[in-house]
């Protein structure tokens, strides 16, 4: 086994153990691979490993990243990567960008303004589809990091109504960077609890089926307190990069 495949397995045995503090199953947790930084031959390797899910900081890399890497076919599984490989926007989206990343990525987790939301719904009827989307939301109030406040969430949820084009299916985070994973715990309790609120309004259209959040320094405890998406790269490509 390469490194990659060694890391990728160390990191779905910890994702195992997590899910059964939180008494649920590993099948449950999805695993997001950040390849921010990283080469197609990386993340070839990754997905012949076993990676099914990506996920890239910005548009412009994906950009030069997406058509080789769908290109490829793994003669060992007889598929292409096009068929087996979901492709995740975990960050900042400027509104110039949607269009071109409405072509490559099936789930959206940093939409973090009304305006933004708008220009996605907008640009999701022009291609007859709805796309699908998560809601970042600044857990921690750190004034660096992008997000909704966590007082605002419910507000624009209500005028979230006026887009239906994009489907609102969950919450994302982001915790602190810690030495201590359990820095970031009351930030991800918030979330879920964010979550069960959003969920007790029934807004029409509106799932909390996917809560992402936890990272390479916290996603065991992310797991612990309800997260089904975890996003990381380090861990499992390591540290240069």
């Amino acid at each position: 086994m390469n490194a990659i495949a060694n890391n990728l397995s160390s990191i779905n045995q910890r994702i195992t153990n997590a899910a059964a503090r939180s008494n649920r199953t590993p099948d449950s947790i999805g695993l997001v691979v950040v390849t921010k930084g990283r080469s197609v031959q990386e993340m070839q390797t990754a997905l012949t490993a076993g990676v099914t899910d990506i996920g890239e900081n910005r548009v412009q890399e994906a950009q030069q990243k997406y058509a080789v890497v769908n290109s490829v076919v793994d003669t060992t599984a007889v598929v292409s990567t096009e068929k087996t490989c979901r492709w995740h926007l975990i960050g900042h989206l400027q509104r110039n960008k949607v269009k071109t990343a409405l072509d490559m990525f099936s789930l959206i987790h940093s939409v973090d303004s009304l305006r933004l939301l708008a220009e996605i719904a907008r640009r999701s009827e022009e291609r007859a589809q709805q796309t699908d989307v998560l809601i970042q939301v600044n857990t921690t109030r750190e004034v660096s990091k992008h997000g909704l406040d966590a007082d605002d969430l419910l507000e624009f949820m209500e005028n979230a109504q006026a887009y239906p084009t994009a489907h609102i299916v969950g919450l994302m985070t982001m915790g602190q960077l810690s030495p201590s994973p359990d820095a970031n715990r009351p930030a991800f309790a918030l979330l879920r609890s964010l979550a069960e609120k959003i969920e007790a309004q029934k807004f029409p259209g509106v799932s909390m089926q996917y809560l992402s959040m936890g990272m390479t320094n916290d996603f065991e405890v992310a797991i612990e307190e309800g997260a089904n998406l975890i996003r990381i790269g380090r861990a499992i490509f390591g540290l240069s990069g």
